[in-house]
């Protein structure tokens, strides 16, 4: 059964809860605070915004590994091509966020609007694989990034021993951990900062590319689409490459109730990332080519070190810092938007009561920040990484797909919903077909790793009875789940 609506309390002097616990409240409900309840505070500005937004979006990505998406479709063109329109595609699924951020003003991202628009079940679903797997894989995935290249300029002559990337990295975890629980405001300025460094750093990979044209240096792009014919099943993947890529575009809507004028600047903060990112992105690309041919770049492991090697000289020392400080701005960034998912799902009842608690002075979700943090260090040292994100990113699309879906059914079961910002539906339908169509697919290519995946998506259904559902648990039990 779900837990009945709690009045705010506190807990050992330091916490108090949120909000009321139970059914999403009325969407424009605009009842005041009640007297001496904690809230988090509205201090994320436009400008902080599109910095949590370009800060998650671009990580190590675009600078060490764009040859994914040249392998899956055989040419320069073709590979141009689908990072264009990757970025469209997400521009599109951006602005079906927007829609829904405007008139659902709750954070929680997918899980409040899976909530809102088909019930409990399925966002419980969202929530459990979110904690249990696909956040800490995910954080330990991008922070090992961040230690290998931290520690690149140190290990120029030899290979990095994994113990020293595994310790650095372990590091740079708990370092975004204690900054994303100490303050809202300096974890949002050192994102700004952070996503400063991401765009100097495509700068200064676009700029030397742009003067190589202006030079000429265009034998890369003769006959672009020649080469290797993209296989029926290469282009979906070469998609699926370009769309991760891109993923981070909703990340601002897992913090809705701490943008200030979400009316406003949850619409604008997103089309102005992401037409800055998909400007960056297929600039980038062009400007690799402009000196590595398709077959260097595909035998390359870091496609802007070798970039900068071979025009940069020296300053080339400058590009892992700059990948490293891409990736540490990813983490802060994922940290930040993703605790607000477990913030809210315990305020309904869905995680343990603590994680809904609010530090009394900080004003940040300290709980549900460093329950992370074992679950990514336990994944950090064990796990098969790669092989959790491989079973696991397919889950991702099919509930990004499920959300936009949603959009489209709460057009037509409350339509008197008001909406500041709306889409043409022809924008939802295009990407939730998108989005439903390269999970088919990746079921169809790799069914080992995707039924994995789905099989490990599943025990949510189970867990979701056991843990909310069912009434007579043993008073052991509910001390455990905090109830």
């Amino acid at each position: 059964m779900f837990r009945k609506a709690a009045v705010p309390t506190v807990s050992n002097g330091s916490y108090l809860q949120g909000q009321a616990n139970g059914k999403l409240s009325s969407m424009d409900s605009g009842q005041p605070a009640r007297e001496g309840k904690v809230v988090l505070k509205k201090k994320v500005t436009l400008l902080r915004g599109i910095s949590i937004i370009i800060g998650t979006i671009i990580g190590a990505g675009i600078f060490i590994s764009p040859k994914g998406i040249l392998k899956n479709t055989g040419s320069v063109g073709m590979s141009l091509t689908v990072w264009t329109v990757c970025g469209i595609l997400s521009l599109f699924g951006a602005l079906c966020y927007a829609e829904l951020g405007t008139c659902i003003k709750k954070s929680g991202g997918h899980y409040t609007y899976i909530l809102e628009a088909f019930g409990p079940l399925p966002a419980f679903v969202r929530v459990w694989v979110e904690l249990l797997i696909i956040r800490p894989a995910a954080t330990a995935v991008i922070s090992l990034a961040f230690g290998r290249y931290i520690l690149e300029p140190f290990f120029m002559q030899c290979e990095i021993p994994e113990l020293a990337i595994k310790l650095i990295t372990a590091v740079g975890i708990t370092l975004v951990m204690v900054l994303n629980s100490t303050s809202v405001s300096w974890s949002a300025r050192i994102q700004m900062f952070l996503t400063f460094c991401k765009l100097v750093a495509i700068l200064i990979i676009i700029v030397p590319g742009v003067i190589q044209l202006i030079k000429g240096e265009t034998q890369h792009f003769k006959n672009a689409f020649a080469g290797n014919d993209a296989s029926v099943m290469g282009l979906p993947l070469a998609f699926y490459s370009g769309m991760y890529a891109y993923s981070g575009w909703f990340y601002l809507n897992f913090v809705t109730e701490e943008v200030e004028n979400p009316e406003k600047n949850i619409p604008l903060a997103i089309c102005i990332s992401m037409i800055i990112v998909t400007v960056g992105y297929v600039l980038t690309n062009v400007a690799y080519f402009t000196t590595i041919s398709a077959g260097e770049l595909l035998l390359s492991k870091a496609v802007a070190v070798t970039f900068a090697e071979r025009l940069m000289g020296d300053f080339s020392l400058a590009v892992p810092v700059f990948v490293a400080l891409s990736c540490f701005g990813s983490m802060n960034g994922g940290i930040f938007a993703v605790s607000r998912m477990f913030f809210v799902a315990s305020r309904e009842g869905h995680l343990p009561e603590i994680l809904s608690m609010i530090h009394v002075r900080k004003h940040t979700p300290l709980p549900a920040v460093i329950v992370l943090h074992p679950l990514t260090m336990i994944m950090l040292f064990t796990g098969d990484l790669y092989s959790l994100l491989n079973f696991l990113s397919f889950a991702r699309w099919l509930f990004i797909g499920l959300v936009v879906a949603g959009l489209i059914y709460l057009r037509y079961k409350r339509p008197d919903m008001p909406r500041p910002f709306k889409v043409p539906l022809f924008i939802p339908a295009l990407f939730s077909f998108t989005c439903l169509f390269m999970v088919a697919l990746s079921l169809y290519s790799d069914p080992v790793n995707t039924g994995i995946g789905f099989a490990i998506t599943l025990t949510g259904i189970p867990a979701y009875y056991l843990f909310i559902v069912w009434d007579n648990k043993p008073k052991w039990f509910r001390k455990l789940l905090g109830k």
